[in-house]
């Protein structure tokens, strides 16, 4: 097993920034992919960015694109989740996931954790 842990979410004003980060614990594996999904009000979870199990490779939704930066530092089991020029838009509950596969469907993640909130105002 392996446990996720999310901090760093919180209120923002739009335009500004907040730095997520899910340290893992447990049954942790350079090997597995991490991935960050979020869930707005009333929403289904969308998946937001993903990166390799060594960091080399990243990939990311076209909302986020530009704005959002995902790394992980290995040494820590600690991935993270730099987020730049936040919209209302992004508001929501953000989850840090775990996946063997390189894949944004949140039904191929075998590991989840209990989400953080993010709130931007206008």
């Amino acid at each position: 097993q392996v446990q996720l842990v999310e901090s760093g979410g919180g209120l923002v004003q739009a335009g500004g920034s907040l730095r997520l980060s899910c340290t893992a614990s447990g049954r942790t594996s350079r090997t597995y992919a991490m991935g960050w999904f979020r869930q707005a009000p009333g929403k289904e979870r969308e998946f937001v960015a993903l990166i390799s199990g060594n960091g080399d490779n990243t990939y990311y939704e076209m909302p986020v694109k530009g704005r959002f930066t995902i790394s992980r530092d290995n040494s820590k089991n600690t991935v993270y989740l730099q987020m730049n020029s936040l919209k209302p838009e992004d508001t929501a509950v953000y989850f840090c996931a775990a996946t063997w596969l390189w894949t944004v469907a949140a039904e191929n993640y075998d590991f989840w954790g209990q989400g953080t909130q993010v709130t931007v105002s206008s």
